[in-house]
């Protein structure tokens, strides 16, 4: 029994302890006595033996009650062990802690297992994906490349863009061998020796898609064939990640021949041609198997981008692409240095007919417009994906109103001279989306004397119809639709000096208010109308209104832009680039797609919907890929836009072109003189809430417009009568929409000249003054003493009419045999007295 309690705190010189198990035996230092008896942990040692001074090895001390007192216990927890020196083993035989350098040891071997664990996962990942991918036969691509487009009901088809598409598949050996080494220098130079699919393409298309760059697709040619013929069109990572496996499997299934026979049986190469064989018949009339370098490096140069590159409609651009590929094919040893700077590009077959399944009527040009609108944001798809990836595009076009346009046209323009061409544009104001479209008979002709322009995209003067622009100018400056202003013709004004503004059929007002002119069309006020509040002023409304851009064709690609405009300010002359106060009365060019527009804004209480034909596109699984644009924004003040509407509801009777029933509708003539004599351009153009009609009537150039009977066209004529027909047909049966009934804007009276208080009789005058006012004072008498004094002046100019009507007649003569489509007149700008005289 131990001398003391064993539950006690035990001290340095107490009685014995517990004794624990024994620890492995060490080796005295400087022993020859063999082994130790082995140490017992938690007992205290000589310091001999911890020293190892002593030879032959001490033995431990004896335990307590041995007599020998008692022995040396453990120390307090934090002290030191008794009798040595402190290079001992830790108390309590503890482990030592880790240092830093074992720590990061650790954890480097943890990310090391975890990483090599991810790797065999995604190696197990991707051999199931890969065993699991089956490669589709290039039999099964035929049916998925038509593309539909369809009316505004998604139902009733408009176009197949595949329909009769020209492809005939040869075997690779029917293929010249330059043709091949072309389109492999342009696409593939590595294409016998890469596994299918391009590391360095990948690495780069995946950084910009995570720096937010551009979203590329495959680079390999066996990449581009897969997409092409297997896949959607989506610029998505998933099919980006499908067509990485189909592009390897696909390698390693068929031989590199077979694919690059695949492929050039497929790839589009333009004018509806699809496959290299069709290509070669298409653009140079030979098979393939006899193309020569220099044929097989333009058709090389077509894959990238068919429509910009075709060596018709940008030769520059084609020709450069083509050296690159010829010079390519020498870097790779597949063409001579000689040969190569012997090279001439070839004559390449001109456009025939219509391509692509795009109809030759009417709907030819409707398609063309969805065609380059889905070609840009926020659609951005090249040819490939437009005519072989099997889309499903519904357009706003209405199939009912489409029909009413052609119907209203024709009727109205049978028997009519045959120089005369029209257009008609039916735009919604609650969305921006186009319901009708014509403009021409013909969107292609074999024939190439015919005549296929596009003219609801020609650029034409307005004339009155640009009246209301002006009118909301003013509006937001102080005037109101009450405001008098004089319109007696004709009138001078600073910034045309010894060139008077005539109105039509130089008709008289002394005292008008600016609702009375606009239905009077009087260009006298409206001119000094828009040089008072500035015409600068007047501009900006009418590109908010119409959504026009700053400067026309900026970026130089738009054909429809005659070369004397293109890179001009919009809306001012072509040669000053200053903007006159002939704004007022419509002497700068816009399209009548573009008056559509601009008075659908009126329509929609001053918002502006972006125009567009696009209301949604769905790849041929049916899920939808994008839908058209449906941006919006308060072009004009609400309040503004309802004056307007309110100054424009009696042109419509006043012209005799009222619709049925009396339905409330906002209108505007407008007539462009191509000289004192006669006129160029023709326009109706009116709305009611639920849509806006603008149509045009003229000629490819400025010719003189006469009716078959001989007879001026004026805005009232011709074009008034398709517009009537086509609003009544189209609004049959439709709710009656109200319009504004009264005038909101008040105006500031010092704007306004005196309010007459007695009407003079109607009255006929060496003038021709087809209305005279007075007020208090003899403003009678002055009006007439006014009206005389102009007469004499515009007899003076009578002869300097004449001549420059002739002069003028040559000018449209030279015109009319250019063969670039709608140039803007070179008469009409200020300066030009000849062209001077818009006519209501």
């Amino acid at each position: 029994m131990p001398p003391h309690d064993e539950t006690a705190r035990v001290t340095p010189g107490g009685g014995s302890v517990r004794r624990p198990p024994p620890a492995r035996a060490r080796a005295a230092g400087g022993s020859s006595a063999g082994a130790r008896r082995p140490a017992v942990s938690g007992r205290a040692r000589t310091t001999s033996s911890s020293s190892g001074g002593a030879s032959g090895g001490a033995r431990p001390a004896a335990r307590s009650g041995g007599g020998g007192g008692r022995p040396p216990v453990k120390p307090p927890t934090g002290g030191r062990r008794p009798g040595g020196s402190g290079s001992g083993r830790p108390p309590g035989g503890g482990k030592k802690k880790r240092s830093a350098k074992q720590k990061r040891r650790r954890v480097l071997k943890v990310l090391a297992g975890t990483f090599v664990s991810l790797l065999v996962l995604l190696g197990v990942f991707v051999g199931v994906v890969y065993a699991t991918t089956e490669v589709p036969s290039p039999d099964s691509i035929a049916n998925e490349q038509t593309t539909v487009v369809y009316y505004a009901d998604g139902v009733t088809e408009m176009a197949r863009l595949n329909d009769g598409e020209n492809r005939t598949e040869v075997s690779l050996e029917q293929i010249s061998e330059p043709a091949r080494n072309a389109v492999l220098a342009a696409e593939n130079r590595a294409f016998y020796s890469d596994p299918g699919i391009s590391f360095t393409g990948i690495v780069r298309a995946a950084w910009n898609n995570l720096t937010g760059g551009s979203t590329q697709g495959g680079s390999t040619i066996t990449q581009q064939y897969v997409k092409n013929a297997f896949l959607s069109s989506d610029q998505t990572f998933s099919r980006k990640f499908k067509e990485l496996f189909l592009a390897v499997k696909l390698d390693n299934e068929y031989s590199k021949d077979e694919i690059l026979q695949n492929y050039l049986n497929t790839i589009y190469f333009g004018r509806s041609a699809y496959g290299i064989e069709a290509a070669a018949n298409t653009y140079f009339g030979v098979p393939a198997a006899q193309l020569t370098p220099e044929q097989g490096a333009v058709l090389a140069v077509l894959i990238r981008n068919p429509a910009a590159n075709d060596p018709e409609s940008n030769p520059e651009g084609a020709q450069k692409r083509w050296g690159l590929v010829l010079d390519a094919m020498v870097e790779q040893g597949w063409l001579d240095s000689a040969a190569r700077d012997a090279a001439v590009f070839p004559p390449v077959l001109p456009r025939t007919g219509s391509g692509a399944g795009i109809p030759a009527g009417p709907e030819g040009l409707i398609v063309r417009q969805v065609i380059a609108e889905l070609r840009k944001s926020p659609f951005s798809y090249d040819d490939d994906d437009i005519y072989t990836g099997g889309l499903r595009i519904t357009t706003t076009v209405d199939k009912a109103k489409q029909d009413a346009a052609v119907a209203a046209v024709n009727d109205v323009m049978a028997g009519e001279p045959q120089n005369l061409q029209e257009a008609l544009v039916a735009i919604d104001p609650k969305t921006g989306g186009v319901m009708a479209y014509y403009g021409n008979a013909q969107a292609s002709s074999d024939d190439p004397a015919v005549d296929t322009t596009d003219y609801a995209q020609a650029l034409k003067q307005p004339g009155s119809s640009f009246k209301p622009y002006t009118l909301a100018t003013a509006l937001m400056n102080g005037y109101s639709v009450d405001t008098r202003r004089d319109g007696t013709s004709p009138q001078e004004f600073e910034d045309r000096p010894g060139l008077p503004v005539v109105n039509s059929g130089n008709a008289q007002c002394a005292n008008c208010t600016l609702k009375e002119a606009m239905t009077k069309s009087l260009n006298t006020t409206y001119y000094g109308l828009a040089y008072e509040v500035g015409p600068e002023l007047v501009a900006d409304t009418a590109r908010q209104a119409i959504g026009l851009p700053e400067v026309w064709d900026q970026e130089r690609n738009d054909p429809t832009v005659p070369e004397g405009l293109t890179g001009k300010p919009t809306l001012a002359s072509a040669e000053t680039g200053v903007t006159g106060g002939s704004i007022g009365i419509g002497e700068y060019e816009v399209r009548p797609i573009q008056q559509a527009a601009g008075f659908a804004t009126f329509a929609a209480g001053g918002v502006r919907h972006n125009t567009h034909f696009v209301a949604s596109v769905a790849g041929s699984d049916g899920n939808v890929l994008g839908t058209g644009s449906t941006a919006s924004e308060q072009a004009i003040p609400a309040d503004v836009a309802s004056d307007v509407t309110f100054a424009l509801e009696d042109v419509a009777e006043s012209s005799k072109l009222p619709l049925d029933g009396d339905r409330p509708v906002a209108a505007k003539t407008g007539t462009q003189g191509a000289n004192r004599t006669d006129n160029s351009d023709a326009w109706m153009v009116g709305y009611t809430p639920s849509i806006s009609t603008a149509v045009w009537i003229g000629t490819r150039g400025t010719e003189a417009i006469e009716n078959a009977s001989g007879r001026i066209i004026y805005g009232s004529g011709l074009p008034g009568e398709i517009w009537q027909q086509f609003m009544d047909t189209v609004l049959e049966g439709t709710p009656e929409e109200p319009l504004p009934s009264k005038a909101l804007i008040k105006g500031d009276p010092d704007k306004s000249i005196p309010e007459p208080t007695t009407e003079a009789p109607a009255s006929t005058s060496e003038a021709r003054a087809t209305a005279t006012t007075v007020d208090d004072g003899g403003a009678e008498a002055r009006a007439r003493e006014r009206a005389r004094q102009e007469a004499e002046r515009a007899a003076q100019l009578a002869e300097e009419a004449r001549r420059s009507a002739a002069a003028e007649a040559s000018r449209s003569s030279a015109a009319n045999q250019s063969s670039t489509p709608p140039a803007a007149p070179t008469c009409g700008v200020d300066g030009l007295p000849a062209c001077s005289v818009p006519t209501g």
